[in-house]
């Protein structure tokens, strides 16, 4: 069930890495990167994976910054900002940025993207992340006033987060695919190449503003690559050809920290793993999951501790609501289905499968936890056709005519507000698998109530509804291992994005 790397392996690569002792990435100024996941596209409106969420805060900027260590909101393309009303803010932007490609950063830049982004018909990825701006309107070179649709508490959270600004110029004649192919932003390095989906080389940007809230790059050139093995990826970081790695398994993580030849970190995440079922039906009448009874034997047959003890292991936890719990309006006052392979049989015939049902069971990543869950599922007699795709061909067959059943996870792009993953998969859209209009118009109340006692009321409201009718089995909150060069300075932060341009050589 394990993917480990074996002791033989581990003491073959110690005596590689001992002849290669001497590798220049230091020496060049070069932190050579590895990724697991293909980057679908870079530009990050066209992408929802944490790879993608990465890259767009190191090659772009957006109007505020959140303080990871604070959570301080300050100001980055913009200085200031004031609410004129509960839809109406109006910003003051910063003088003297410059683009990637030389063209001078203003309020055309967000005014443009702003609009172009919040209009449905450009299909941007992740709707949740811009639908609630209604448009911008440039009040003075340096000035534009952003108008919501309706009041949206979390704005600054979004704003500080996934709203990269765009040049208007450029975007306007290459669009998603030429920005994706050539990218160009205002952030802390710049994109030097591009082969899409397997190696990108970033540059440190020179002209990049002094009063940036990141701070300046300190390392002059990022090589990121994609490399799918976690053994490859070792084999690499041994022989001198990486310098940072992460999400290693936690059972690698642990063999590589007894060497003591690379600092081995672990941090916790904001990305939890679910598993989501079709029960609004969209895969067929038959599929058993529009049963209540059925949702909550899977909820029932999983031990989820055990996961966490003997895979995740870490920093992780076991979690029994649709959020991440420090998120603004998760409650833990929910549903919760303790281990009980039983109680899980005895549902199953309730519900007229005392022999257990075939089912389609798909993922996208981390194999050994989705077999783990296979085979408690497998164990109470409902046995898995287990399905393993990359990310953006189950995020495309969800969307288009959805699955039986799926492991799946969400980082909610570090957003620490309920609305970031409840609103984005409970409003209906199409990655919504419930289709509960009582969530809905719960959660239309949460996500633009300005009173924060109202938001946590209906956000606890639509989030008891999703336990109890376990239209999701929420199951770990995920660690992330990181595995890097002594010679780097790194220290992870607990929102899972790797700050490239804060990091520096000894």
């Amino acid at each position: 069930m394990k993917t480990v790397l074996k002791g033989a392996s581990l003491f073959a690569l110690s005596m590689l890495a001992a002849a290669n002792s001497a590798y220049a990435s230091k020496a060049d100024d070069t932190l050579n990167i590895a990724f697991t996941k293909e980057l679908e596209n870079v530009d990050g409106y066209f992408n929802s994976s944490r790879e993608g969420v990465i890259m767009q805060r190191t090659v772009w900027d957006s109007l505020m910054y959140r303080d990871p260590a604070t959570g301080e909101y300050k100001g980055n393309l913009a200085t200031d900002w004031k609410w004129v009303d509960d839809v109406t803010l109006d910003l003051n932007l910063r003088k003297g940025v410059k683009f990637h490609n030389g063209a001078d950063f203003t309020a055309d830049d967000v005014v443009y993207t702003v609009n172009w982004v919040a209009d449905p018909s450009h299909g941007v990825k992740t709707q949740r992340n811009v639908d609630w701006m209604k448009s911008a309107e440039k009040l003075g070179d340096y000035k534009v006033r952003l108008h919501l649709k309706a009041p949206f508490p979390a704005a600054f959270e979004y704003l500080s987060g996934p709203v990269p600004i765009y040049p208007h110029e450029y975007y306007a004649k290459v669009g998603p695919s030429g920005m994706g192919q050539h990218p160009v932003g205002t952030g802390p390095y710049k994109v030097v190449s591009v082969e899409p989906g397997k190696h990108f080389v970033l540059e440190k940007f020179d002209g990049y503003f002094k009063d940036s809230p990141k701070g300046q790059a300190k390392i002059g050139h990022l090589d990121i690559r994609t490399i799918p093995d976690i053994n490859t990826e070792a084999a690499e970081l041994f022989s001198g050809g990486l310098d940072w790695i992460w999400q290693v398994p936690a059972d690698q993580a642990e063999k590589l920290k007894e060497m003591d030849q690379f600092t081995v970190a672990n941090e916790s995440t904001m990305r939890i793993g679910y598993i989501d079922m079709d029960a609004a039906g969209r895969t067929g009448e038959k599929n058993p999951m529009t049963d209540v009874r059925v949702r909550r034997a899977v909820a029932y047959a999983i031990d989820r501790q055990a996961i966490v003890d003997g895979l995740l292991k870490g920093k992780s936890k076991v979690v029994n609501a649709a959020c991440f719990p420090t998120q603004f309006g998760c409650t833990q006052d929910v549903t919760k289905y303790e281990y009980n392979p039983e109680k899980a049989k005895k549902l199953l015939a309730e519900a007229g499968y005392p022999d257990g049902f075939t089912i389609d069971f798909y993922a996208y990543r981390d194999r050994s936890y989705a077999e783990a869950l296979a085979n408690y599922l497998n164990a109470v007699g409902i046995k898995t056709n287990f399905k393993l795709l990359q990310y953006s061909a189950l995020r495309e067959l969800r969307m288009k005519q959805g699955t039986p059943m799926s492991f799946q996870t969400w980082g909610s792009y570090s957003i620490n507000d309920a609305s970031a993953i409840v609103s984005q998969f409970f409003k209906l859209g199409s990655l919504d698998t419930a289709r509960d209009e009582e969530i809905k118009k719960w959660l239309d109340v949460a996500d633009s109530s300005i009173d924060p006692e109202k938001r946590k009321e209906y956000y606890a409201k639509a989030l008891k509804k999703i336990a109890d009718q376990a239209y999701w089995v929420p199951l770990f909150s995920y660690n992330a291992n990181y595995v890097f060069t002594k010679d780097l300075d790194y220290t992870p932060t607990t929102d899972a994005i790797p700050r490239f341009f804060q990091m520096s050589w000894k």
